[in-house]
């Protein structure tokens, strides 16, 4: 079986780990710091906090921002549950904004139209996929109405945009307040679970430092005045904090992050070329000015074309030793979101989701199994396979 994703681990990995099970610290040590320094770097922001999740990294930043009950949070709902889920943690109230479906990203357009609303404080976009959203615009967007921006980057790291002649790294929080990654194994990289917040902003640093762990403060000036073990408990924060053993797979991934993301690319590529004039199917957009890390490979495919619903479509993949997923159902047809009041109001990310189907793509894919899914996937579409 293909899975439609998987980590990546070698043997540099292991020894890392290895050895940060064998260090004097393997949580709250050196590694950490370590393994935020070459983050920042990487993303080109000044400042780095891992933390335990992508999610506990969503509701930091929801929690750093002071978004509370009554504010209201634009975001997609062509997500993973945790993006809306970091407002309704804090008190606040999702609106959900169409997508564009040529991208699955989050629609200006729609920003546009939804922005006046006088509780909007914060706008959550999702590089859906791997392909950054269009951060300038949003960002001009936000500065309008003086909007806090969170990028859930979560399937984007590496990833890059043009802006102006000069290209900006995803992370660089160069049109945003904050970026939120996830190193869930099926990401471009790995700590086993999760995640980390860059910003630019040393007061939002310093107090996602302190939210992290439990909402504690501990400087020089009270060792100080108070004792060497003094710490002062200043907001009602979480234990979401990183291991160093996590830290220490991080570090060691990191190295490979250009090559897990060439990888990719060049198995989107591949994809694109056997897919792209195929009837019926859509292939993910790869812009000029925006570079796809294709976190997931989404091919839109409609199926009444095809004569098979997207679950026998599915099956027969299955059978055919090909695994694949659907990325995402729209969020505000959640159980819970119907039970908040959410109706249906984005015919764009509805018809986006009725028609995606995510094929296999990881570093570790080899060419014998990209074209495995290129044949079992076009001998379907062409109705020349049977299960």
């Amino acid at each position: 079986m293909i899975p439609y994703g998987k980590q990546s681990i070698d043997q540099d990995d292991i020894d890392s780990v290895v050895r940060a099970l064998r260090s004097p610290k393997i949580t709250q040590g050196p590694l950490i710091d370590g393994f935020e320094a070459k983050l920042a770097h990487q993303c080109g922001a000044r400042y780095a906090v891992a933390v335990s999740t992508g999610t506990a990294a969503l509701h930091l930043a929801a929690l750093a921002l002071g978004l509370k009950k009554g504010d209201e949070v634009l975001t997609t709902p062509i997500s993973f549950l945790a993006t809306s889920n970091a407002a309704l943690y804090v008190g606040a109230k999702p609106v959900f904004c169409d997508v564009d479906y040529a991208t699955a990203n989050i629609s200006v357009l729609c920003l546009q139209k939804l922005i006046a609303r006088s509780r909007i404080k914060a706008i959550f976009p999702v590089h859906f996929g791997g392909l950054p959203c269009d951060m300038p615009s949003i960002h001009k967007l936000a500065q309008k109405r003086d909007l806090f921006v969170v990028e859930d980057a979560c399937h984007a790291l590496g990833a890059r945009y043009k802006s102006n002649g000069s290209w900006f790294k995803v992370g660089s929080c160069a049109h945003s307040d904050m970026a939120v990654f996830s190193f869930h194994p099926v990401k471009h990289i790995t700590t086993g679970e999760g995640g980390a917040i860059t910003t630019n902003s040393r007061k939002l640093y310093e107090k996602l430092l302190s939210l992290r762990s439990h909402g504690v403060v501990r400087t020089p000036a009270l060792s100080r005045r108070m004792g060497p073990w003094y710490y002062a408990m200043t907001d009602l924060g979480f234990n979401y904090r990183l291991t160093d053993i996590q830290a220490a797979l991080g570090i060691s991934q990191l190295q490979k992050l250009d090559a897990f993301v060439k990888r990719r690319r060049e198995i989107a590529a591949l994809y694109d070329q056997a897919f792209k004039k195929l009837s019926g199917v859509q292939t993910p957009l790869d812009l000029k000015d925006r570079i796809n890390v294709y976190h997931l490979y989404p091919l839109r495919i409609d199926f009444k074309q095809i004569g098979l619903s997207r679950t026998e479509f599915m099956s027969k993949l299955q059978n055919l030793g090909v695994g694949s997923q659907v990325h995402y159902i729209p969020i505000y047809t959640q159980p819970y979101y119907r039970r908040l009041g959410y109706r249906s109001n984005c015919p764009e990310a509805e018809h986006y989701y009725a028609d995606t189907l995510s094929l296999p793509i990881f570093f570790e894919m080899t060419h014998r199994e990209v074209h495995k899914v290129i044949q079992v996937v076009k001998g379907l579409l062409a109705g020349a396979l049977e299960v």
